[in-house]
């Protein structure tokens, strides 16, 4: 449960849904444009540039005692954004010592067997520790308004991650990685009334086993950093559980310190944007000094939280990002 301060954060998104070399930013996140240029990019030319997918992947390097240790989160949806994206940024694959999968869907699963390729690729074929939740390998599918399912891409179980170059580390429980740098949430208690998963969701057991209502993906973990001078940074990939109910829990398991940012997708798009209202009025108790929205959050809580909070708290994620805490 030891959660120690680290010296500095840095936040590279790897995948995300949109793409913004355009926007201006504050001082401490640098663009993809910027990126780029550092990596040699001369002339502007689409195949010099990243690209967006339906996903969600961050290189996560925190910065303690005059060294280093770094972490991915999630992998996106596919090999290829990994690939193209993780090459043109100049990731430094061998320095990944962990990786985490914050939940079972294909967007944040499907690009990890391509990014521990690359890991061992680097890193002389060494496997690294895949932190998994036990409740993520059912097959699941969204109930169609036909009172169909449309099945969803699986999540490889425990020995199909190991022949993938990972070593499964599948628990439930909250605990501390890497020298005690970052911090895996438990399961999160659901104690809003508005934050209700996905409605529309099944899950099942097996090939002939029936389709079960599974909107509140108990499986879905948040990860939590320390900087020193500043306080926990939270990140929650999807949020599911809602971005609400995930602060709380974070503030129940460090009562009494300040939560300085979060960032992830926060599912506010599609039927839960009846959720917008709500969720931004009880983020203000949580005193935020960032809010990094991506992914899955949709634009018209984007849009309401710029409204409600402005600049520079609410800087949205893109691919290429680089933050700097």
């Amino acid at each position: 449960m030891t959660l120690l301060s680290c010296d500095r954060l840095e936040i590279l998104v790897l995948v995300d849904n949109v793409t913004d070399m355009l926007s201006s930013v504050p001082s401490f996140v640098t663009r993809e444009a910027t990126m780029l240029q550092r990596r040699g990019m001369r002339i502007t030319a689409g195949g010099a540039l990243c690209c967006a997918n339906h996903g969600l992947s961050l290189v996560l390097r925190a910065h303690a005692g005059g060294q280093a240790r770094t972490l991915l989160f999630d992998g996106g949806p596919v090999d290829y954004a990994v690939e193209r994206n993780g090459m043109r940024l100049g990731v430094d694959f061998a320095a990944i010592e962990a990786a985490m999968l914050s939940h079972g869907h294909w967007d944040h699963a499907g690009g990890l067997p391509q990014a521990l390729a690359m890991i061992r690729a680097a890193n002389g074929n060494r496997a690294i520790p895949l932190h998994l939740h036990p409740g993520m390998f059912a097959e699941r599918g969204g109930r169609q308004a036909d009172g169909g399912v449309l099945p969803m891409d699986r999540v490889p179980d425990p020995d199909r991650w190991r022949q993938l170059g990972a070593e499964p580390v599948v628990r439930a429980e909250p605990y501390a990685v890497l020298d005690g740098l970052f911090w895996i949430s438990g399961e999160i208690p659901r104690r809003t009334g508005y934050e209700r998963g996905l409605r529309h969701q099944v899950a099942r057991s097996g090939p002939e086993a029936p389709w079960v209502p599974d909107p509140l993906l108990m499986d879905e973990r948040a990860l939590v950093a320390r900087v020193a001078g500043k306080g926990l940074v939270v990140f929650s990939a999807c949020s599911h559980a809602g971005i609400v109910n995930v602060l709380h829990h974070v503030r129940d398991s460090f009562p009494g310190e300040p939560i300085f940012a979060a960032m992830g997708g926060l599912h506010l798009a599609g039927e839960n944007e009846e959720a917008i209202p709500a969720t931004v009025m009880d983020l203000q108790q949580f005193d935020l000094r960032h809010l990094f929205p991506a992914h899955c959050t949709g634009w018209r809580a984007m849009n309401a939280f710029e409204r409600a909070f402005g600049e520079p708290m609410v800087v949205p994620a893109a691919v290429g990002k680089h933050y700097a805490l």
